[in-house]
C-alpha cells in the first residue's frame, strides 16, 4: 500500500528502517496483541527506575463509564525502556481520594504493539459522580488521578464548567496556564489541538526538544514522553477528564489529509506521508485516553465523535485537518484566491459533514459545541488593506463554511458555539451568515482560545485589523498565552479568558483580562 521508491529508499536508512517497520508491524499489530497477552507476560516487576514517570491521565466521560489511562516508561526519552513482553497492570476505583472505598478494579496487559500503554473503560460508575484511580505494577504505584461521569442522557443539569484549552510547544515556555487550571473549579478539559510539535531542536526557547524532527515510532514515542513528563500538564491530566482532539502538530505542521507541507524531507512523497501519518495516528492513540473504537487502522483513524452532558451540552468533536483537501494558494497567509472558492474544496469532508448536520439537527441539548481545531469566523488580517486571511483556517473553504453557515441559519440548532484554538490568541467573535455583509443574522458564536505556550510570552498590542469596519464580527483579542473558563446554565454561556503575564520563566501570574456571556436563544458574544 505504501510502495514507492522514495519510500524504499527510506526504508533502507540506517536510523530509519527499523522504526518504520516496526511501526507498519505495530498498526498490525493492534488488532492482535489481544491474542496473545494471556501467553506471555513479564515475570519480574523489576524496572530501571519508576514506570509511571508519564502520570495518569482519564477522558471521554459517559454517564456510567470512562477512560482511564498510563503508560509504563521507567525510561521516558528512550523508547519507554520496556522489555519487548506483555506486562500485567491492576488498576482501581475509588470514591474517595484516599483509595479505601474500591468500586472497581482489574488487570490489563500493557503491550509493545501499543507502547505498553495502558487503557481502561471503567464500565458500571454512576453517574455525575466524582472519582479516584491509580495503577499497579508489582508493588509500585502510580500517582492517584481523579476523574468524573458524564449526567444521565436528557438529565436536568444546572451547570457545568470545562477549560479550552490548546497548542502547548514545549520549547517555546513553560505550562504555567495548566498550573492554574489544575486549581480551577472544572468538570472537564477539552483540548483542541496541537498537543506536542513535531519540529527539530531550536535554542531560542527556555526548553529543549529531544531529536531532530520526529519521523519514526521511536521518535514520535519519545516526544510523546518528553510532552507528558511536564509537571504542570501532569497535573492537569490528574485532576479532571479530557476531550482530545487534535490539529497538524500532532504529525505535521499544515498537513491536509494526504499531503505533506511542502518541504524537503521525503515524505513529499504520498507513500511516505501515509506511512508516517500511520505511525504519529498509532503513538497519539497511545497517549490519549481515548476510547477503543479510535484505535487508528494504518493512516485512518476515527476522531470525530459526540458526548453528552444531560440535557445541557453536547459537544460535537471535530476533525478538520484527516479529511481536508490541500489548502489553496500554498499553506501560508495570502492574498484571496479563487481557489477558495472551489466548491469541491472540504475542510471536513463529506461524510462528517453529513454527519454534524445530522448530529445538529437531532440534537435535544440546550448548548450544541463544535469542539474543533481552526477558527470559523472570518478575519481579515490586513483589513482596510486588500483582504488577506490565513489558508489554513476555515477562511480558504468557504463553500464548507458557507453550508454551516446557511444550515445554522436555517435549521437554528440550540445555541450552536464553536471552539477553536490554533491560531495562539484568544479571540470572541460572532459567526455571521455572510461575514462580508455586516448587517447579516448572526447565526452563531465563536471561543477561541489561545495557547498554552507556543508563541513566547506575547504581548498587549492589539493589531489596527481587529477593531477595523472590515471586522466587526470580532469583538475581542489577547496575545497572551492562557485558556478559556467557560461556565454553562440553562440560560446562560460565561467564557473567562484566563492570560498569563509570561511563559518563558517559570513565574506567570494569571489575570482575567476579559469575560463573555452567550444568551440562551440570543446567538453572539457579548463583553461584561
Amino acid at each position: 500500500m505504501f510502495k514507492s521508491e522514495n519510500f524504499e529508499r527510506l526504508l533502507h536508512h540506517p536510523m530509519k528502517r527499523r522504526s518504520l517497520i516496526i511501526g507498519a508491524g505495530g498498526l498490525t499489530g493492534l488488532a492482535i496483541a489481544s491474542q496473545f497477552s494471556h501467553q506471555r507476560a513479564l515475570a519480574s516487576d523489576r524496572f530501571s527506575d519508576n514506570p509511571f514517570q508519564l502520570g495518569v491521565a482519564s477522558g471521554e466521560p459517559y454517564p456510567n463509564s470512562v477512560v482511564i489511562w498510563t503508560r509504563l516508561a521507567p525510561e521516558p526519552l528512550n523508547g519507554g525502556g520496556m522489555p519487548p513482553v506483555n506486562v500485567r497492570v491492576r488498576w482501581e476505583v475509588s470514591t474517595d481520594s484516599s483509595m479505601r472505598r474500591i468500586v472497581a478494579r482489574g488487570t490489563e496487559f500493557a503491550t509493545p504493539e501499543l507502547g505498553h500503554s495502558v487503557r481502561v473503560i471503567v464500565e458500571g460508575l454512576q453517574s455525575s459522580t466524582w472519582y479516584w484511580y491509580r495503577f499497579y505494577v508489582g508493588n509500585q504505584a502510580s500517582r492517584i488521578g481523579r476523574t468524573r461521569t458524564a449526567p444521565v442522557a436528557g438529565s436536568n443539569l444546572s451547570k457545568f464548567n470545562f477549560a479550552l484549552v490548546s497548542c502547548q510547544n514545549y520549547q517555546q515556555g513553560y505550562y504555567t496556564a495548566y498550573k492554574y487550571l489544575a486549581q480551577d473549579d472544572l468538570d472537564l478539559v477539552v483540548h483542541v489541538g496541537d498537543y506536542i510539535y513535531e519540529g527539530g531542536i531550536s535554542t531560542t526557547g527556555p526548553r529543549q526538544h529531544n531529536s531532530s524532527e520526529i519521523l519514526t515510532l521511536e521518535d514520535y514515542r519519545n516526544r510523546h514522553a518528553l510532552y507528558k513528563l511536564d509537571a504542570n500538564l501532569q497535573e492537569a491530566h490528574a485532576m479532571f477528564p479530557w476531550i482530545v482532539t487534535w490539529d497538524d502538530h500532532e504529525v505535521e505542521n499544515n498537513y491536509a489529509n494526504n499531503i505533506s507541507e511542502i518541504d524537503t524531507e521525503p515524505d513529499q512523497d504520498r507513500a511516505i506521508f501515509l506511512q508516517r501519518r500511520a505511525i504519529a495516528y498509532q503513538v497519539y492513540y497511545e497517549h490519549m485516553p481515548l476510547r477503543p473504537f479510535s484505535q487508528p487502522k494504518g493512516p485512518d483513524m476515527q476522531l470525530f465523535r459526540r458526548l453528552s452532558f444531560g440535557n445541557l451540552a453536547t459537544f460535537h468533536v471535530l476533525d478538520t485537518r484527516q479529511y481536508r483537501t490541500d489548502q489553496p494558494c500554498g499553506d501560508g497567509t495570502k492574498e484571496r484566491c479563487p481557489e477558495v472558492f472551489d466548491p469541491q474544496a472540504t475542510i471536513l469532508g463529506q461524510a462528517q459533514e453529513d454527519w454534524l448536520y445530522q448530529g445538529l439537527s437531532s440534537s435535544q441539548a440546550r448548548w450544541n459545541i463544535l469542539a474543533q481545531q481552526v477558527p470559523i469566523a472570518q478575519r481579515d488580517l490586513k483589513a482596510g488593506e486588500g483582504a488577506t486571511f490565513s489558508m489554513d483556517k476555515w477562511d480558504a473553504y468557504l463553500a464548507d463554511r458557507d453550508r454551516l453557515m446557511d444550515f445554522l441559519g436555517k435549521q437554528k440548532p440550540s445555541n450552536p458555539v464553536s471552539l477553536a484554538g490554533d491560531v495562539h490568541n484568544h479571540w470572541a467573535m460572532d459567526l455571521k451568515a455572510d461575514f462580508n455583509k455586516p448587517e447579516s443574522a448572526i447565526v452563531g458564536s465563536e471561543f477561541v482560545c489561545s495557547s498554552i505556550s507556543s508563541g513566547g510570552d506575547g504581548n498587549d498590542t492589539i493589531p489596527s485589523y481587529v477593531n477595523s469596519s472590515d471586522n466587526p464580527h470580532i469583538k475581542f483579542y489577547n496575545n497572551r498565552r492562557g485558556y478559556v473558563r467557560c461556565n454553562l446554565t440553562p440560560t446562560t454561556w460565561k467564557a473567562d479568558y484566563l492570560a498569563v503575564s509570561e511563559v518563558t520563566t517559570q513565574f506567570g501570574t494569571i489575570s482575567k483580562p476579559a469575560s463573555f456571556i452567550v444568551e440562551n436563544g440570543r446567538p453572539g458574544v457579548q463583553r461584561i
